[in-house]
């Protein structure tokens, strides 16, 4: 009788914590995002790209290149001409083209010269052929002017995102070598040593003081706030990154987020800046074909979180009520590698 006992009262309980469970309400799924960016960088259309279709399930509002579409390296227009339409050919990236904007920047390769700038003898015919490739109209303004910066709006009843594309080739003063066999370059201070030239500098300073977007994206081809490690980056011209950060905060552009490529890594890179209500995030995503797998280790003070070394691609999810950026680093079918959160 003792164990019947004990055995019913088990029973009861049993029974009576179903049924508390049972009664708890589900939990709420996160609402669907306003509004989806999807960007990458440094792509070779000869290689396999297998993200193209999980970018298409994305069903992003937008494709932002970040530089290094296709790896031309030449002076030879034709050459850079005919690597392009290799990518248009590429099943997967003509689905996404055929049913998403793109939008981008180059970056070296695309450019024509590895981690060239300002000196590269055919910039202005290279431009055309990149407009081209991007489908702008030939009656555009940007046909008639230098550099292949632009911004792009998206309005929804929601709210509005404002895309503000960067050329860091077109006028980017030279670099400068350093000693340190660590190190490819040093930071560069000589008067007037630029990297977005005076005429891009002002036109940057018009989009983001008049802008009145939810979310302000700056895409760079070149990391902005990762500058320590030597390679090409804005921190090779400390007194430019002094000026965007400026220029930011006196702007009082809201939301700004940095995306760059560029690096064959991905990582999420963040600082507070004076005057600026919220971080700046920098959020890199490199590469789409081909990746720095053998990474081991870069100094970084503005990480967040760890490099991601594997191919990869960004997803921004953006929630215009909560004034939320989702910003996640993807990999093969749909595979979060790592993932941040920023409220602005």
């Amino acid at each position: 009788m003792k164990h019947t006992s004990v055995l019913f009262a088990l029973l009861v309980l049993f029974m009576g914590c179903k049924r508390k469970e049972g009664k708890q309400p589900l939990k709420k799924e996160k609402e669907q995002p306003d509004f989806v960016v999807a960007f990458g960088s440094c792509n070779m259309p000869q290689e396999p790209n297998s993200f193209w279709d999980d970018v298409v399930a994305e069903n992003p509002d937008v494709w932002i290149w970040g530089g290094d579409i296709v790896y031309a390296d030449t002076d030879d227009v034709d050459r850079i001409r005919a690597i392009y339409a290799m990518q248009d050919t590429v099943q997967g990236y003509a689905r996404l083209k055929a049913e998403v904007p793109i939008i981008g920047t180059w970056d070296d390769h695309d450019f024509g010269i590895n981690d060239g700038g300002s000196g590269f003898a055919i910039k202005k015919e290279s431009q055309q052929v990149f407009l081209d490739f991007m489908g702008v109209p030939l009656d555009s303004e940007r046909r008639n002017r230098e550099g292949v910066y632009a911004s792009h709006e998206f309005e929804l009843p929601q709210g509005k995102v404002k895309v503000i594309v960067l050329d860091t080739r077109y006028f980017r003063s030279d670099l400068i070598r350093d000693e340190d066999p660590r190190r490819r370059y040093r930071p560069n201070t000589e008067d007037g040593a630029t990297i977005l030239g005076d005429a891009q500098w002002e036109w940057l300073q018009g989009e983001l003081a008049h802008s009145d977007a939810d979310f302000n994206l700056i895409m760079s081809s070149i990391q902005i706030l990762s500058g320590e490690h030597g390679f090409e980056t804005w921190g090779n011209f400390p007194d430019e990154v002094e000026k965007l950060e400026t220029m930011i905060v006196d702007s009082g552009a809201k939301g700004v987020i940095i995306l760059s490529g560029d690096r064959h890594i991905s990582e999420f890179s963040r600082a507070n800046i004076t005057g600026l209500p919220y971080p700046l995030i920098d959020f890199t995503s490199s590469g789409l074909t081909h990746s720095y797998s053998s990474f081991s280790g870069e100094p970084n003070k503005y990480r967040v979180g760890e490099v991601v070394s594997d191919k990869s691609y960004g997803i921004i999810d953006l929630y215009f009520k909560e004034k939320e950026a989702h910003m996640k680093i993807m990999g093969d079918n749909g595979a979060v590698l790592q993932e941040l959160k920023q409220t602005y």
